[in-house]
């Protein structure tokens, strides 16, 4: 197989879902219908609710819901070959991950801007809420743990030795001084377009400059040369603050600036696979490996392991998360919907193939050192093969490198706040807000940092195990909650009158997946806990991964009451 007809026969199959799949479930729902104003607008904050075009609404939905997930999980599951995984992406991102994912910006946009939590609270139980916000609270502490880690150990220096090699550090260091300037750079446009009105054309026209600028210093002068380990904390610094600071002065201002850090690695990577078309070599890179595979970390079965690993490029829970939290809070218009949440859901099915094709000239270029190695370095190689661009791979490979550790850091700050969203809502009574909770103890636990600080300790002390150690729990987990978040939106949508049937084989499916994969995490975890276990981790990774098995067949159960007599609602 060639990678650009790869390419293109995955493009085409995309747009095709977007438009005749994406279209059928607007009429299905009667999207846009009414003309009904949306909660950015009906409760209008400064802070969390806040009106954005959709261009800058793009650019924070993808960056934020992308991270490393569209790129490490095609990675992690090419050991089952390179059709297993494709197949999953287009057919996951059409019928599952996009309905998923507009279905839950949707619900979240008629229940006043709120989580998937009060809609599972309004359609199923208060029960059922607390149980969810648990699960999700869970599960967010894993993405945190997960994407920090991939963040410090793109930023953290090589130790050798006992020593910093600091020519071996050089990229990690370049990437970590762009990055600071980033967020710099982030702060000042959103000051100028949000206090200053200033022009968002000419804004976006500096705000590129200034990446340029910001790259060429970076690239020669890079003096942080922290260890992994210092660089969690410092990330952790840095989520705390950004995740309890106005939307506008970072959060909308450094995704959207991110977006054109997104299209410029669309952009090369499809120039490297157009121009080099390389053919997938299937000594290297087999089309289908088997069903049961040794990754040298024991025996891996295709079922339900690629389900799970693949995560975002195909399906996420936490994209439920991201459309009900933060985007549902800033969309202008319900027309905005579809190609926000379906169509980002699609972009990012894109990034995933990309990352296919990337995986398959990286075997033969020797770029094998971790995920960040391969995507990036399998892009650089295929660029640099094309005549008269052979001297920029090293700088095509630090803008990737760049690109891949600015999601991580998107997604970073996004699965911060909604984490203390999810910590906050769960001491609240139905139809109250922080704002109520006067005096007591709940006073202090809807305290937003209390709850980000929480937040931050738990993730960041998780996380210093690697997130190579923590991906298969994280993966699962993720998957789990995306099965949770389709059939809260299938109660909604069966309560209210509307068609959500295409919503029962993808949640069934995706339970099933995910609690047969978390069982076999939880049981990897208790042979190394009975082999002697030397580190904390393996007891918290098989005492999250029971109880979020636990929590999801209670959900399951009392879901699918539901969805069988949705008039009992009524009576709750």
């Amino acid at each position: 197989m060639n990678t650009l007809v790869l390419l293109l026969i995955s493009i085409a199959v995309l747009f095709c879902g977007y438009v005749m799949y994406g279209g059928w479930l607007v009429k299905q729902w009667g999207v846009g219908e009414g003309d009904i104003p949306t909660p950015a607008h009906a409760l209008e904050d400064g802070v969390d609710y806040v009106p954005a075009k959709a261009p800058v609404l793009m650019g924070h939905h993808f960056s934020s819901i992308a991270g490393a997930g569209p790129i490490t999980g095609p990675i992690g599951a090419a050991m089952f070959g390179w059709l297993p995984v494709t197949l999953w992406i287009l057919i996951g991102g059409v019928f599952f991950g996009g309905v998923h994912d507009f279905g839950a910006l949707f619900a979240s946009v008629r229940h006043k801007g709120q989580s998937i939590g009060e809609v599972i609270s309004a359609n199923m139980s208060r029960r059922a809420k607390r149980l969810f916000i648990i699960f999700s609270y869970l599960t967010l502490i894993l993405v945190v743990a997960a994407f920090a880690a991939i963040v410090a150990s793109t930023f953290g220096a090589k130790v050798v030795n006992g020593a910093i090699d600091y020519k071996a550090s050089a990229t990690n260091a370049s990437v970590a001084m762009v990055s600071i300037m980033f967020i710099l750079i982030a702060i000042v446009f959103g000051f100028a377009v949000y206090r200053r009105h200033a022009s968002m054309v000419t804004s976006s026209i500096l705000g590129v400059v200034a990446i340029v600028l910001c790259m060429a210093i970076g690239m020669n002068f890079h003096p942080f040369y922290f260890t992994t380990g210092t660089w969690m904390w410092i990330i952790g610094v840095y989520i705390t603050i950004a995740s309890v600071t106005p939307v506008w002065i970072l959060l909308q201002p450094r995704d959207y600036l991110s977006s054109f850090l997104l299209y410029a690695m669309l952009i090369v990577a499809i120039v490297g696979i157009v121009g080099a078309h390389p053919n997938i070599d299937p000594k290297l890179f087999p089309a289908v490996t088997g069903f049961a595979v040794d990754n040298g970390n024991g025996v891996q079965l295709l079922f339900p392991i690629l389900f799970t690993t693949v995560a975002c490029g195909a399906i996420s829970g936490f994209h439920s998360l991201v459309s009900s939290g933060t985007t549902s809070k800033q969309l202008d218009k319900e027309s905005d919907a579809k190609p926000i949440a379906y169509g980002g859901m699609l972009l990012e099915c894109v990034l995933a193939i990309i990352t296919v094709c990337a995986i398959a000239y990286a075997r033969t270029t020797g770029h094998t050192k971790g995920a960040t190695d391969i995507f990036a370095g399998g892009i650089a190689a295929m660029v640099a093969a094309i005549p008269g661009l052979e001297g920029m791979e090293n700088s095509f490979y630090t803008l990737l490198v760049l690109t891949y550790s600015a999601f991580c850091l998107t997604s970073l700050d996004t699965a911060t706040r909604l984490a203390r969203f999810m910590f906050q809502e769960f001491w609240l009574e139905p139809g109250e807000t922080v704002h109520d909770v006067k005096d007591g103890f709940r006073k202090f636990m809807v305290n937003p940092y209390f709850a980000t600080i929480l937040t931050v300790v738990l993730g960041v002390l998780l996380g210093l195990n690697g997130f190579a150690k923590i991906w298969g729990l994280f993966g699962a987990a993720n998957q789990l909650l995306a099965g949770i978040g389709l059939l809260a939106v299938a109660t909604w949508l069966g309560n209210a009158g509307k068609n959500n049937k295409m919503f029962l084989f993808p949640m069934t499916f995706m339970l099933i997946v995910t609690i047969c994969s978390l069982i076999l995490t939880i049981k990897n975890q208790l042979g190394i806990i009975a082999k002697g276990a030397a580190h904390w981790g393996p007891y918290a990774q098989a005492g999250i991964g029971t109880l979020l098995v636990l929590l999801a067949f209670v959900l399951a159960i009392e879901g699918y009451q539901t969805i069988a007599h949705p008039k009992e609602i009524a009576k709750r």
